[in-house]
């Protein structure tokens, strides 16, 4: 189990099992967030707090809306928006991994795609090779 929480600590957020990778997006959302994602079903996630939302306002049909704490600003996790949980179904949900203390990722992929170049559609390029954390790039 991991337990991960916001700068304040006002939001805590338990994982039940380790993430098979990290992303660390270059797209413009991400990259402002300040966000290393993890994802997982929804069940192998609790959030505890309060957290408020923002979707993009630059695509006609996001499909995440970030969540992050309303009193320290920690950018914590991302929900499906409606749209697009009911084509896919709610079955993801991403967790800033920054959040976690580093030394519980040690060992993990951390991956980097090319969120700038990626059209939404298949899958994502990288801007360079994955590396192990707590390892040399």
């Amino acid at each position: 189990m991991l337990t991960l929480s916001c700068h304040c600590g006002q939001i805590r957020i338990e994982i039940t099992r380790q993430p098979d990778y990290i992303n660390e997006c270059n797209c413009t959302l991400c990259s402002k967030a300040g966000a290393r994602w993890a994802y997982f079903h929804p069940s192998d996630v609790n959030v505890t707090g309060a957290t408020t939302g923002y979707c993009r306002e630059d695509k006609a049909d996001p499909a995440a809306e970030i969540r992050f704490c309303a009193h320290c600003g920690s950018t914590t996790h991302f929900v499906l928006t409606a749209s697009a949980a009911s084509k896919f179904g709610n079955t993801m949900m991403g967790v800033n991994m920054r959040l976690a203390d580093e030394s519980d990722l040690a060992g993990m992929e951390l991956r980097y795609p090319d969120g700038q170049a990626w059209s939404g559609e298949g899958e994502f390029g990288y801007v360079r090779e994955a590396h192990r954390i707590g390892q040399p790039a």
